[in-house]
């Protein structure tokens, strides 16, 4: 008769044997698979235009039913001569330097606030976000509303006995920029700051209570110590702040100052739509494009390693 052998007692349970070095398990193949179609999507509508951008730049195109003709550095110099240019990047520089510190750091203390649920907090959460959910032709119009010669800032104005003080403010090159600046940190504070008080909503509460314990108030312990906690979603957000400001800054353009007086107001997202829509001069505008794309590269990678964490 033929017995069936079994292992001894208290010998180690036979295991299954590893796949060979190199192959990867069928699980991950399917996975692999499953993000084909994103990466095709990706390559196809996300470095397809970023390619076209650099070859058009070098081209001499006055037109989309126009010759084309090859133009080498000829764009890169007509754009470096353009006091248009100049006038673009300098007021490009003025509106990050002075509307992403202002929305972040706003941003950032409002969502502190928020975050300590104070009364009414949930109301001051949608409240927040409304700039958000209107429309930029809604938003502008109000803003036109507002800052047009007789408007309701120079009507409080004149009630308040200082009509000296009135301005066509949209019309005037010293204040044209000042207002899509003020456009800009009003549409994005409220939306950020409700992105800071959910990620600060994640923060225990034990670490609120530790500070108080410790005699930090709120201003040292939104400063000294949530801060450096979120330190990496903070650079997040400020990278998708920095990019919405930079390339998003056309449409307020176009529908309040249309670049002027002059060149005012004129940025550099704008500049790429004037030239091309406008202009027709395809090569410009796609010369500034690549100008824009370089300034955003190297905007995100500053930020990125400013607000790095350090621990």
């Amino acid at each position: 008769m033929t017995s069936l052998s079994s292992a001894p007692a208290g010998a180690p349970a036979a295991r299954s044997t590893p796949p060979p070095p190199g192959r990867a398990p069928r699980r991950k193949q399917g996975g692999v698979v499953l993000a084909v179609p994103a990466l095709a999507w990706y390559l196809i509508f996300m470095v397809g235009p970023l390619v076209a951008i650099f070859v058009i730049a070098v081209l001499h195109w006055p037109g989309m039913l126009q010759p084309v003709s090859y133009a080498g550095l000829g764009n890169v110099r007509t754009v470096l001569a353009d006091p248009v240019f100049a006038d673009a990047v300098v007021n490009t520089g003025i509106q990050l330097a002075v509307a992403l510190p202002l929305m972040i750091v706003g941003a950032y203390m409002l969502g502190y606030y928020v975050a300590q649920r104070p009364p009414g907090h949930r109301f001051l959460r949608y409240l927040l976000f409304i700039p958000g959910l209107i429309s930029t032709p809604a938003k502008a119009m109000v803003f036109y509303a507002v800052l047009s010669p007789d408007g309701l800032f120079n009507g409080a104005l004149d009630k308040a006995g200082l009509g000296s003080l009135t301005d066509a403010w949209l019309a005037s090159p010293s204040t044209a920029l000042a207002c899509l600046i003020v456009l800009d940190v009003w549409s994005g504070i409220g939306f950020t700051a409700v992105l800071f008080a959910a990620r600060l909503g994640s923060v225990p509460d034990e670490v609120g209570e530790a500070a108080q314990l410790d005699g930090a108030g709120h201003w040292r312990a939104m400063w000294r110590i949530h801060f450096p906690m979120i330190r990496d979603f903070v650079g997040v957000v400020t990278m998708l702040q920095f990019l919405w400001t930079l390339f998003g800054s056309a449409q307020n353009v176009l529908l309040l100052t249309q670049g002027g007086p002059g060149s005012s107001s004129t940025t550099l997202s704008f500049l790429v739509y004037q030239k091309a829509f406008i202009a027709a001069d395809l090569g410009y505008s796609q010369t500034v494009g690549v100008f824009l794309f370089l300034v955003g590269l190297a905007g995100l990678l500053t930020i990125r390693r400013v607000f790095r964490q350090n621990y």
